[in-house]
């Protein structure tokens, strides 16, 4: 992910703002696929007829 941060205030810190959204995005990205794979034990688990 590129930003442009030539007209952004001095003070912010751009690296650790970057670094903190791609934890989020990751951590996202495992939940999703944790649920998926729970919802899908879950069914296979406890409907079976």
């Amino acid at each position: 992910m590129s930003i442009d941060t030539a007209k952004g205030h001095k003070d912010m810190d751009y690296p650790e703002h970057v670094r903190t959204y791609n934890g989020f995005i990751q951590l996202t990205k495992f939940a999703i696929i944790f649920l998926v794979i729970l919802l899908s034990a879950m069914a296979f688990f406890l409907v079976r007829h």
